[in-house]
Formats: C-alpha cells, sequence, structure tokens
C-alpha cells in the first residue's frame, strides 16, 4: 500500500510539473501562413500600384478601375501559385512514401542502418537504440511513418490542402488589396485619396505586421515596423518613377 501510495505521489508531482510548464510554439499551422503570405502581398502590391498612378495625376476613378482590376488578378495569380505549390508538396510526399514503402520490403537491412544512423546523429549508442530499431521492423507501417518524418523530414499533407491553400492566399489577398485602394470609393481627387490611403495603409500595415509576429513568436514591434517599412519602400518607389515617367 505504501509502495502504491507513493506510485501516485510521483505521478501526481509529475502532472503538477507538467501543468506548471506549458511551452510556447508557433501552433498557428499553414492556413495562417497562407493569410499571412495573401494580406502582405494585398496590401503592398494595389498599394504601390495606386500610389504609381495618382503619380501620374490619374483620376481616382481610373486608380481605383486599375486597383481592383490588380486586386482580381492578383488574388487568382496568388491563389493558383499556392495551389500549384501546395499540390507539388503533396506529389512529392506520396512518391517518396512509395519508394520507402518499398525499400522496406526489399531493403530491410538496409533501412535498419538508416534508423541508426538517425539515431546516432543524437549521440545514442547501438545498444541504446537497437529496441526500438528491431521494434520498429516488427511494424512496417510505423516504420516507414518513421523514416518519412526523421529520414526524409517529410510530414504527411493534410487532405485537400492545396484547394485550403488556394482559397486562403486568394481571400486574404483580395482583403489586404482593398484597404489602400477604400480611400480612392470616397475621394474623388487622387491627390488627396493617396494621403489618405497611404495614411490607412501605414496602419494596416503596422497592425498587420505586430500580429503577425505574435503569431509567429518573433518581436511584434520589430515585425510592425518592418512591414510597414517595406511597404512605404515600396509605394514611394512605384510613386516616383511615376513622377519621372510623366515628366
Amino acid at each position: 500500500m505504501a509502495t502504491g501510495s507513493q506510485g501516485d505521489g510521483r505521478g501526481s508531482a509529475g502532472e503538477s510539473l507538467l501543468q506548471q510548464h506549458k511551452e510556447k510554439h508557433f501552433t498557428a499551422g499553414e492556413m495562417v501562413r497562407d493569410a499571412i503570405i495573401g494580406v502582405s502581398d494585398g496590401l503592398t502590391v494595389p498599394f504601390a500600384l495606386a500610389a504609381g498612378l495618382s503619380g501620374t495625376n490619374s483620376s481616382s476613378s481610373t486608380v481605383l478601375t486599375a486597383g481592383i482590376a490588380e486586386v482580381v488578378a492578383g488574388a487568382i495569380s496568388m491563389g493558383l501559385g499556392g495551389f500549384l505549390a501546395a499540390k507539388s508538396e503533396e506529389d512529392h510526399y506520396n512518391r517518396e512514401l512509395e519508394r520507402e514503402q518499398d525499400e522496406v520490403i526489399k531493403l530491410p537491412d538496409t533501412e535498419a542502418a538508416e534508423i541508426g544512423e538517425i539515431f546516432a546523429q543524437y549521440g545514442l549508442e547501438p545498444h541504446e537504440y537497437a529496441l526500438v530499431v528491431a521494434g520498429l521492423r516488427k511494424r512496417p507501417q510505423a516504420w516507414v511513418d518513421f523514416m518519412m518524418k526523421f529520414e526524409l523530414g517529410l510530414e504527411k499533407p493534410e487532405p485537400k490542402r492545396a484547394i485550403q491553400s488556394a482559397l486562403t492566399i486568394s481571400i486574404a489577398y483580395a482583403v489586404g488589396g482593398l484597404v489602400p485602394l477604400s480611400p480612392y470609393m470616397f475621394i474623388h481627387e487622387s491627390s488627396r485619396a493617396m494621403v489618405v490611403s497611404v495614411a490607412v495603409t501605414l496602419v494596416a500595415l503596422l497592425l498587420f505586421g505586430y500580429v503577425k509576429g505574435r503569431l509567429t513568436g518573433s518581436q511584434p514591434i520589430k515585425s510592425a515596423l518592418q512591414t510597414a517599412i517595406i511597404g512605404a519602400i515600396a509605394s514611394a518607389a512605384a510613386y516616383g518613377m511615376a513622377k519621372v515617367v510623366a515628366a
């Protein structure tokens, strides 16, 4: 009875320690990454385009028309790029999976030796990982999964990942792109609209950079400033180039 009580005590202490120690990692996932890509480009590219057209003294309606056309084209292009990238990752994973499944059957000793090489990278000796190797050899599917993750560094893609990536990037790009264009919907004079667009977009870039920094675990303030500076440089370059060409 005493031994059981001690074991329960140790278990409770272990659970208490686990509850106290909660590691903070970036777990936002691939969908949030896609949204970040879409919003980032959506805020920056139409912003630079609108600033450039404003530099040629184009009317607000012209800037708005060109901007919306760019947002639509950009959203489609970015979404297609995300779809193709996700499909390429999926195809690559499936090819490597078939190869590993074949090698586990035809070259079991070679694959077992590769498991040893993986553990050796962490400083483990053969007698320390021998039982793990033997256990994996009895479980072909677990063996293949182990090799895919630790030998090749590949994670199994989520079902419908390609479609989700395309939709997330496209929608995020469109949402981001409407921010710098919104002042041109209400202000007829493009030069005045551009001033408001600059202010609105810089605020949006700062907020977006801050949120991105929080999600990715980096310094939020630094991320906010970097994002805003990049957007400002892009729009200033486009505006300056338009002025030079118009002159």
